[in-house]
């Protein structure tokens, strides 16, 4: 089969599968990738996510990840709920975090592209990635034609803002390879930064997990440093203000269609004194398949009782 035609079928099958993007990119080590992200670690900005910088030379250089690797395809599945919870007055989780855990979701469909893949040629293999794994995807997709790097560090694109989980597929073929997205359509625009209430965002393109609400509340283990508490508002799990500021999701959010990334009515009910009360056994049982089993029970916990009873609001 001509690289076109294997392309184009790839490309049919992702979609198949309920993939909302996809684009197709050759594989090869940028250095800018290596440079950016040692700069990072370097300046402590990943604060104590240390499993970046164990595997960096993985994450900066594809080939030490995947020796045989040729072509490198990227996609995008929407997850935007539409949900308000600001509104609603309820205890705001990131909108990634209101279903199933998307790593689970999304490796499996990869992995099933995969396995469809190797029915059509017996030569080719690959290897299936989401953010676990050392892997630049957001820079891969801008390679690969999805979309540009937003001032917040998010992967924008032009119909789903930046609601989208990013998977890539490793594979030990040459294809026919997509256009990058070449344009930075965030302009002047700064709402981004202007509305981070922690200035997590210390530049355009800058991101310092240490101050980020997101990394505080789900990567950051022990106390949360004093001077972010009474910036948390209602968020006990994750952030969502630089993408819900975004002029782009304001104007191009489309509420996902798959039904494992919609809100949990037994989460949305929960009232404050609900979760003041959450023992171990009920996160067990709210978040079965979740991906807030990522910061724990404690975490949680902790990120409940740093949020003020008075900065929920109430809908009534």
């Amino acid at each position: 089969m001509s690289h076109h035609k294997l392309s184009q079928k790839i490309k049919n099958l992702a979609l198949e599968l309920g993939f909302s993007k996809i684009g197709i990119t050759p594989a090869a080590y940028h250095s800018q990738d290596d440079e950016y992200l040692q700069t990072w670690i370097d300046k402590g900005r990943h604060a104590t996510m240390d499993w970046v910088v164990r595997r960096k030379d993985e994450r900066a250089n594809i080939f030490e990840y995947y020796p045989q690797a040729k072509s490198v395809i990227v996609v995008g599945l929407n997850y935007y709920t539409g949900l308000s919870p600001k509104e609603d007055g309820i205890a705001r989780f990131s909108n990634y975090a209101w279903g199933d855990d998307y790593h689970d979701l999304l490796k499996k469909k990869l992995y099933h592209l995969l396995g469809q893949l190797k029915s059509i040629d017996e030569n080719l293999d690959g290897i299936a990635c989401v953010d676990t794994s050392p892997v630049t995807e957001k820079a891969w997709a801008q390679r690969a034609g999805l979309g540009w790097i937003g001032k917040h560090t998010n992967l924008l694109t032009r119909d789903y803002s930046s609601w989208l989980f990013l998977g890539v597929l490793i594979l030990n073929q040459e294809l026919e390879y997509d256009k990058p997205y070449q344009d930075d359509m965030c302009g002047s625009c700064t709402a981004c930064l202007d509305e981070c209430p922690t200035d997590a965002l210390v530049d355009a393109y800058q991101l310092d997990a240490n101050k980020c609400i997101s990394y505080l509340t789900i990567e950051h283990r022990g106390d949360i440093p004093e001077e972010f508490h009474d910036k948390l508002n209602n968020w006990i799990y994750g952030c969502d203000i630089c993408q819900e500021v975004c002029p782009w999701s304001q104007k191009y959010s489309q509420v996902t269609k798959d039904p494992a990334f919609r809100p949990r009515s037994n989460i949305n009910e929960r009232s404050f004194e609900d979760w003041e009360k959450l023992t171990e056994e009920d996160f067990r049982v709210l978040f079965k398949k979740s991906a807030v089993k990522r910061t724990k029970y404690t975490g949680l916990k902790r990120n409940i009782s740093l949020v003020d009873k008075n900065q929920f609001i109430d809908p009534s």
